[in-house]
């Protein structure tokens, strides 16, 4: 079931969407109780059947009475989480099929519960963000090599700065992406179960199976729901959640910088870029002819809007006091779960955009000249102020009088050595090329783009 929103176009349709759904985290919740009643009956604490049982129902919630989500949701109000009813409709239909409850929730709490889900919550829609977002990264590394000589303005305060090359600003986005991608990835691998019973000791699983056993028990139900196993419980000490979401956000905004640069090189008076274009998408319901950048909006909507959401989560945090916290937990939710489908939704766009991205060579060489040989200044003061007949301070007032008269730079330096009687330095003419003052670019392009193929590689292994 996918929950869309009239009003989070950001993620509206994605796969993220589905994964992080009512209905996906009910079936986490069911999972994270199946397989907690499978551990207990392999080891003999539980009836084998009644697990059985268990998991059948969770293989078909939408059978049982009672387990719809707008149901859950609704009589969750009454012990503020919706496990509690959960179990409520789950005992009910054990009852009624004949099954016994002895596989049900024995040892856990309603937190061990939820988080656990939750985790699996964030593991799935994580490998659905990482997917889109190396997708995406795979498109940007493209660009990096396909324009590794295309010339451009460098822009500083937003004006041009130094001349550079499209494939180096594609390599930069590159690199914050990447390195998003593999913090995302360490953290979803460390994300690990979350079990500690009542208030954090495993009282009631230690009382009837002993701590030894318990450790063990707990150590087999992490194993079989895929996740790194934990000494302790983690129930009030929020920080493998927070890694988690951090480097979620991360991504977020490693795209959403992209995404930005994006805009603003799309705008008609610099027109350097276009989104790649598809059916029923751009148009604007008054201006037939505008044809609106909306996947780079959408992204960079997540990226301002998941700021938020992460610092809800650090505040909760912050605030999870005793052993069980008094709002602080329930706080978490909702912008854990928003989180991921803001994330999930830039990568999801991301990896059209700039899978398609349509790069306008001719206008980026265009923009370069706008400011003429100005945008050499600062090779020319340092290589050639020296060799000026009345040194830097003259080859200043030249720059002044380039900006003021509009005449080219170039020319008001050989008026002034043919004024001197002084010869032209012999370097004088690749002293004026923008492509012959591009520093280490191509060198940071290929750095780039094979870190990025080494991390894939070694992730696709």
């Amino acid at each position: 079931m996918t929950e869309d929103s009239l009003l989070s176009p950001s993620w509206a349709g994605t796969e993220v969407s589905s994964l992080t759904g009512d209905q996906a985290l009910l079936t986490a919740l069911l999972e994270a109780e199946a397989a907690w009643g499978e551990v207990l009956a392999e080891a003999g604490f539980a009836q084998a059947a009644d697990a059985q049982a268990l998991r059948r129902i969770g293989s078909d919630p939408r059978a049982v009475p009672g387990l719809a989500p707008e149901e859950l949701a609704r009589a969750a109000v009454g012990g503020g989480n919706p496990v509690i009813p959960m179990l409520a409709a789950v005992r009910a239909e054990l009852k009624a099929s004949g099954a016994g409850d002895s596989a049900l929730h024995r040892g856990a709490t309603s937190q061990d519960i939820l988080d656990t889900a939750l985790v699996l919550m964030v593991n799935r829609a994580g490998a659905q963000i990482l997917a889109d977002g190396y997708a995406a990264a795979g498109g940007l590394a493209a660009l990096a090599q396909e324009h590794r000589s295309t010339l451009c303005a460098a822009r500083s305060l937003t004006k041009h700065a130094l001349p550079t090359v499209f494939g180096l600003r594609a390599a930069t986005w590159l690199d914050g992406v990447s390195a998003a991608l593999k913090d995302l990835e360490r953290a979803l691998s460390r994300l690990p179960l979350q079990w500690g019973g009542a208030a954090g000791t495993q009282a009631a699983l230690v009382d009837f199976a002993g701590a030894e056993e318990a450790r063990g028990l707990t150590e087999q139900l992490a194993a079989r729901l895929g996740l790194p196993a934990t000494g302790r419980p983690w129930h009030v000490q929020r920080q493998p959640l927070l890694q988690a979401a951090s480097a979620v956000a991360g991504l977020s905004s490693a795209l959403g910088k992209a995404a930005g640069d994006v805009l603003m090189l799309q705008r008609p008076e610099v027109a350097e870029l276009r989104e790649p274009t598809a059916a029923g998408r751009g148009g604007s319901s008054a201006m037939p002819h505008k044809q609106n950048p909306v996947l780079s909006t959408l992204i960079r909507s997540a990226a301002i809007s998941t700021p938020g959401q992460l610092s809800t989560l650090y505040s909760a945090a912050a605030m999870a006091q005793d052993e069980r916290p008094d709002g602080g937990w329930h706080a978490e939710w909702a912008p854990l779960r928003e989180l991921l489908r803001l994330t999930g939704g830039a990568a999801d766009r991301a990896r059209e955009l700039f899978g398609g991205l349509v790069v306008e060579a001719e206008q980026m060489a265009h923009n370069l000249r706008l400011d003429g040989d100005l945008v050499l200044s600062e090779r020319l003061m340092a290589a050639l102020g020296p060799k000026m007949p009345g040194g830097k301070e003259q080859l200043k007032d030249l720059v002044t009088r380039s900006v003021q008269e509009g005449r080219s730079l170039r020319e008001l330096v050989t008026e002034s050595f043919a004024e001197a009687g002084a010869a032209e330095p012999e370097r004088l003419p690749e002293l004026f090329d923008p492509a012959d003052y591009l520093g280490r670019a191509q060198e940071f392009i290929d750095s780039a783009v094979h870190d990025f193929k080494e991390q894939n590689d070694q992730r696709t292994r």
